[in-house]
């Protein structure tokens, strides 16, 4: 069982009750970011790799996100 401040579990209800899901969807959907921090790997966390057909990609890559944000507009 699991113990939770009262005013933490008001809010929780309330923002349930706004979303129209159950109390306990609301607290998996917080646990679980926390345990998948929390979880131990029992081996090495494997990245995916780009494969972008651009072998100077890696060199460029400052002058392409400059020329990005350049040319986006601030909303």
């Amino acid at each position: 069982m699991v113990y939770a401040d009262a005013d933490d579990l008001a809010v929780i209800k309330d923002a349930a009750a706004r979303e129209d899901v159950s109390e306990a969807e609301l607290v998996r959907a917080a646990i679980h970011p926390a345990a998948q921090r929390l979880r131990r790997r029992t081996e090495p966390l494997r990245l995916r790799r780009f494969a972008g057909g651009d072998p100077a990609l890696a060199e460029r890559v400052d002058d392409y996100l400059a020329d990005d944000f350049a040319n986006t507009p601030i909303t």
